[in-house]
């Protein structure tokens, strides 16, 4: 038997609502679905537009900051200032890259073509940031700012990127070594290095063996540390094996070369023109004119076969005032030109141009000084210049500073582009006190300098009549030293930083204090022996320190050079209508402080 049912009108028609219902609902959940996807799809195009236009603005300011950069390192600050309307107008163009052509690139906040440069702060006297914290330098803020937009956006969209940089200089004392070249320590004895080091190139250390060598402080170099002599040496052709190398600070490789602001590349050859008399042709204002000591000199002295010409300096009264060879206060007095001796390492007498600093110190500082009153604010001569020029036949030009226990007020620098010896105790005396002898004290020194092809030490004890006999005493010099070296080569070692100072004596029992900086940056052109162990003299024990008084302005060296480097202090996504110039808001002091965007 068959039963045959069937549903009510009603319930069908209720199951058909319910399906109407449920597609209906699949249709809005389809819907909501393609609509969060395409919004989502547009989110995401806008964020990618965004961020490649933020990247296009950074690349603005990359192309910037790199002419800065140069400008900066060859011209000093003023090559900067110089060119901002020029930076205005660098943007990616499609000589660059053909993808720059997508972009135009504004300046915040108006949108007028170009980015927006300016010197957001000038140049003031601080601690260091970066690689060189705790040093102390000179520092002027420049803010690169670029808003860049993808032509026919879309969206409409802007990107902005601002960029704070700082140009920053460093007094060179603030090292206790600095090399533009390989520098090199191979240290017989124990060796405890007080301050800074840096080189431009690389670092060799092999300390002998049973010694140690240890680094209180931050070691920077431009290429590696090796803990190796360097190759080629032929007087040091076996390493220790776990040489003793502590290093209590930093010590890293790969950091930017710092550099002189000369104009030029910063080759030992060209950084070897700042001791040189300049040429007739040029400017005492060009970037080597105002590096070289013959410009910054407020007394200038050459000597030539024939004469003497002592006179006022090129920024004194440009050389107007002539120190005449007579009168109670003149030149004879400090100066003479007939001195001879002998120098085992180069195994030639030296026909040597004698500076009395004492004598000098006195005539400085004298009422009858020929340059009082033209000294541009300063009270006494502190910056001398001395050139021997005279044609030497078989014997080496030099110049020689004796009596220097005591220096002008205000301290000492002398330079010159031939080799210089420190005979006696330097820069040890204040008001008739020895406070800085024998001592790693310069509580009461001057500040002090001196700068030549190469600097050799003559202790207290030095006699010319029996120089090649010579039996050293303990002698203190307090003086930032600037010269040259004769490099490693097949056939000498260089003699490293403990041979840097050069020695002719006996010093045997006795020991050498030294209290400054040791700068090397050039080639010796003159004084060319190079370091050996001939027997022309013995080690003196090695009192040495930096001279913390070098991280003090006021006690810097006169003429200290100022060795260059540029800093990203702070980089930023902006709105596009943020003021680069609101400094107030965006102080380059204190980014911490900066509004959340």
């Amino acid at each position: 038997m068959q039963i045959k049912t069937s549903q009510p009108l009603a319930q069908r028609a209720y199951v058909l609502i319910l399906t109407l219902i449920f597609i209906g609902f699949g249709v809005l959940m389809l819907a909501g679905a393609l609509s969060w996807c395409s919004q989502n799809t547009r989110n995401t195009d806008r964020g990618n537009e965004y961020y490649a236009s933020a990247a296009a603005a950074e690349a603005a300011t990359e192309k910037v900051l790199v002419r800065v950069s140069r400008d900066y390192i060859q011209n000093s600050e003023s090559g900067v200032l110089n060119n901002l309307a020029s930076y205005r107008g660098t943007i990616p163009t499609n000589t660059d890259n053909p993808y720059w052509g997508n972009y135009t690139f504004t300046a915040p906040p108006n949108g007028s073509a170009g980015l927006a440069v300016s010197r957001v702060m000038t140049s003031q006297y601080v601690v260091l940031s970066g690689q060189y914290t705790g040093l102390f330098g000179y520092r002027a803020i420049y803010r690169i700012a670029s808003n860049a937009q993808l032509n026919g956006s879309r969206y409409g969209l802007k990107s902005s990127v601002w960029q704070d940089i700082g140009v920053e200089s460093i007094p060179l004392f603030q090292f206790a070594i600095f090399y533009t070249m390989d520098l090199e320590m191979e240290p017989g004895a124990n060796m405890l290095v007080t301050g800074r080091v840096h080189s431009n190139s690389n670092l060799w250390v092999m300390p002998g063996s049973g010694n140690s060598l240890t680094f209180s402080n931050d070691v920077t170099v431009a290429g590696l540390i090796y803990p190796n002599n360097m190759p080629g040496d032929p007087d040091h052709v076996v390493s220790v094996a776990n040489p003793s190398i502590t290093y209590d600070g930093a010590h890293d490789g790969g950091t930017s070369t710092l550099n002189l602001p000369i104009g030029t590349n910063n080759t030992p050859g060209n950084i070897y023109e700042v001791l040189q008399i300049p040429p007739g042709t040029e400017s005492s204002t060009s970037p080597m004119g105002t590096n070289r000591y013959y410009n910054k000199a407020d007394l200038i002295i050459l000597v030539s076969n024939t004469s003497v010409t002592v006179t006022s300096g090129v920024g004194v009264d440009n050389r107007a005032t002539i120190i005449k060879s007579v009168g109670t206060n003149a030149w004879t007095n400090f100066l003479s030109t007939n001195v001879v001796f002998y120098n085992a390492r180069e195994q030639k007498n030296v026909l040597a141009t004698q500076f009395d600093v004492g004598k000098f110190a006195t005539w400085a500082q004298s009422s009858s000084n020929a340059l009082k009153g033209k000294m541009m604010g300063k009270t006494t001569a502190n910056i001398v210049y001395i050139a021997d020029m005279r044609t030497p036949g078989t014997n080496e030009p030099g110049v020689r500073l004796v009596n220097g226990s005591e220096l002008p007020n205000n301290g000492l620098t002398v330079a010159s582009p031939d080799p210089v010896y420190i005979q006696g105790d330097y820069n040890t005396t204040t008001n008739g006190v020895n406070y800085s002898r024998n001592a790693n004290s310069t509580t009461y020194t001057y500040p002090a300098s001196v700068l030549g092809d190469a600097i050799t030490i003559l202790s207290k004890n030095w006699s010319d009549s029996n120089s090649i006999n010579s039996q050293a005493a303990d002698t203190t010099v307090n003086a930032a030293l600037l010269g040259g070296i004769v490099p490693t080569s097949s056939l000498s070692y260089s003699g490293g930083v403990e041979n840097f100072p050069r020695f002719l004596e006996n010093w045997s029992g006795n020991s050498f204090w030294y209290n400054g900086s040791m700068v090397v940056m050039f080639n010796s052109q003159i004084a060319t022996a190079p370091w050996n162990t001939d027997g022309y003299y013995s080690p003196p024990s090695r009192q040495w320190a930096f001279d913390t008084n070098f991280n003090t302005e006021s006690k810097l060296p006169p003429g200290t050079p100022q060795i260059l480097f540029m800093e990203r202090l702070h980089w930023a996504m902006m709105p596009p209508t943020a003021d680069p110039a609101d400094t107030s808001s965006y102080n380059p002091t204190n980014y911490s402080a900066w509004p959340v965007l």
